[in-house]
């Protein structure tokens, strides 16, 4: 017995050492490696990663990475030394050298942090050399961005420092990291930024290295980012840009067989390598101030527009669901829709129109007479217009997409109720107070992207896609059901075809569409002019200017491959700029060239500068159409 209780003794023993050795090894030490950024016996050396590769829908590559070198400080291990002579090799004013060391002792005394960043190789030669002279300063290599386009600014984005902001949102960061700012790089920060590694180095009482600690278990490599695949066709994009050069406004292209974004276009841009490097603050600067041009105001997303005549396809659809129409109704234009004591100018050319012509002249009379009917279908005029503003949410109007791009605005589709708390209390208002809305023009407001999927949702007849922009992530196709399941309008399918056509003939010379002389060779394009009026507040007052040019499109008529929007400032009306520009992109990514040089030529050599330059003041009314 008492042998027996001797071996339980010794076995007992045994397994209480093998266990706290073990507690040691597998827990303790993980429980210490969180303490090692803080232990003076431990330096640490972070590896970054290479943030992933971005590639356009046919493969080409858009963004790669180039080297880049940081001044890292360990505050707890600076020594005096010659600090004038050390602002002069990194590059900075000896009165920064205190700021700069401050700010890393706020971070932490013991933590590594970006004292200069991003030197270039150049500067690192000269510099690596030298850095044994100064105790506590060491240089990182890292990776940053390298774009291989002068194109796309706004969709490809860019990346920055983290901030202190970004520190307390996200534990994960650590000062000096790098963060998407904006577009690509922001929506899919998590995708691109990899895992960080770190090597964990073992130093004596008098701060020398004495090699790996604990042999370099600990330590871990770096795991670059993901290559992701967006939607964009880089040529589009380009193409695009170009033609828009000394103009401004917003293009958005959309595939309609899927909602993926063939071009996101925003005038004027700027060369996305503007943000990279030692001068992306100064670089981001310029640009942020530009009041003028604003280059970083994503006008392809951000920017609200009254729609103009194009929002009349909306009406169209709207009065056929709603019964108030038909396509064989038939309203008379005498150059004007009169109301009261006022009237709505037309500029059709007056006489019988029905539905299809309607849409194809873009009669301001037709389109008034069916909204009028809509909203008075309903008990009241606030019940009507909650009516006509579902219809026109299921387009994806007056709201956010939850789509994949990293800003947006909703835009503006009112309702009874707005009218009503805004404006009229108690519901004192009538259906001619907000005849505007027939027209796209009151208080109906959409961004450039909304107006191209509304178009796109026309095309499928009656179904969108949300648009988004990417395409794969690691070879991968996404799997998002955000992207990838059809949302439905409220309009029922045998609706469209009247519409569609009217869409048709706006490019027939034989029935005097708006945009007859647009026409490209072999495409059947579907299409609407607009005009948008165009107001600002000078000195208080509201005051009209030179109006806004508007167009949509799509095409091929039957199965469509692209449907598109754009909106040129202060371009006077739908054919004039925007319409030349979306015949010629279409033209472009259906048939891989363009053969309306005369309208290129136009487009390209034609700057609104002057326009945009003039003084600011007003003209009459007018609706060119």
């Amino acid at each position: 017995m008492r042998k027996l209780l001797l071996y339980l003794v010794v076995i007992s023993v045994g397994i209480i050492y093998t266990g706290r050795l073990s507690y040691l090894q597998l827990f303790k030490e993980n429980v210490a490696a969180t303490n090692y950024l803080n232990d003076s016996a431990i330096k640490t050396i972070h590896a970054y990663p290479e943030r992933g590769y971005v590639y356009d829908r046919n493969g080409k590559l858009l963004v790669a990475n180039q080297p880049a070198y940081d001044v890292m400080v360990i505050p707890n291990d600076v020594r005096d030394f010659d600090r004038i002579e050390f602002c002069k090799l990194v590059g900075i004013p000896a009165e920064e050298f205190e700021k700069k060391l401050q700010k890393a002792k706020d971070y932490s005394w013991r933590i590594p942090s970006v004292f200069v960043a991003q030197m270039s190789k150049k500067e690192y030669a000269f510099l690596q050399e030298k850095m044994h002279r100064y105790k506590g300063f060491y240089i990182q290599k890292r990776s940053i961005r390298n774009y291989q386009t002068v194109v796309g600014a706004n969709v490809l984005g860019s990346i920055s420092e983290v901030n202190d902001a970004d520190l307390r949102r996200n534990p994960a960061y650590q000062s000096g990291e790098l963060i998407g700012r904006t577009g690509i790089e922001k929506s899919y920060e998590d995708e691109l930024r990899g895992t960080r590694g770190v090597k964990y180095l073992q130093k004596d009482i008098h701060n020398k290295i004495l090699g790996p600690h604990m042999e370099g278990r600990k330590d871990t490599l770096p795991v670059n980012g993901k290559d992701i695949q967006i939607t964009i066709d880089s040529r589009l994009q380009e193409y695009g840009e170009k033609l828009m050069i000394n103009k401004r406004g917003g293009i958005v292209a959309i595939e309609p067989s899927t909602g993926e974004i063939l071009a996101l276009i925003s005038a004027p841009s700027y060369n996305p390598n503007l943000l990279v490097g030692r001068q992306r603050s100064k670089n981001y600067s310029v640009l942020h101030y530009d009041s003028i041009n604003k280059p970083l105001y994503d006008r392809g997303l951000l920017a609200s527009y009254a729609p103009g005549s194009p929002f009349k396809t909306l009406n169209a659809l709207v009065a056929l669901q709603e019964g108030v129409v038909t396509p064989q109704t038939i309203y008379t234009c005498r150059n004007a829709y009169y109301y009261g004591k006022r009237k709505m100018g037309c500029h059709c050319g007056g006489g019988r129109r029905n539905i299809i012509n309607g849409v194809a002249k873009s009669c301001n009379a037709y389109f008034a007479n069916a909204y009028r009917q809509i909203i008075s279908k309903y008990d009241s005029p606030r019940e009507g217009m909650n009516v006509w503003s579902s219809h026109m949410k299921s387009f994806g109007l007056g709201g956010y997409f939850g789509n994949d791009l990293s800003t947006g605005r909703p835009g503006r589709i009112p309702t009874g109720d707005y009218y009503t708390n805004s404006f009229f209390k108690h519901d004192k208002w009538h259906v001619l107070n907000t005849i505007s809305n027939a027209i796209g023009q009151g208080e109906v407001e959409l961004t450039p992207i909304q107006l191209a999927n509304m178009t796109a949702a026309i095309a499928n007849r009656g179904y969108y896609y949300t648009p988004h922009i990417i395409k794969q992530i690691d070879n991968q196709p996404i799997e998002n059901k955000q992207f990838t399941e059809k949302k439905y309008t409220t309009i029922d399918t045998e609706h469209f075809e009247p519409v569609i056509q009217g869409m048709y003939d706006v490019f027939s010379m034989k029935k005097g569409g708006t945009a007859r002389a647009l026409n490209v060779p072999g495409i059947e394009i579907c299409g609407k002019t607009g005009t948008s009026e165009n107001f600002v507040k000078i000195d208080g007052v509201l005051t009209q200017l030179t109006d806004h040019s508007i167009f949509i499109a799509f095409a091929p008529k039957d199965n469509p491959k692209i449907a598109i929007a754009v909106f040129v400032e202060n371009g006077y009306y739908g054919s004039r700029w925007a319409g030349k520009i979306s015949s010629l992109m279409i033209e472009l990514y259906l048939k891989g060239e363009v053969s309306l040089k005369d309208m290129e030529k136009l487009v390209l050599e034609k700057s609104l500068e002057e326009e945009y330059a003039k003084p600011l003041s007003g003209k009459p009314f007018t609706i060119n159409e």
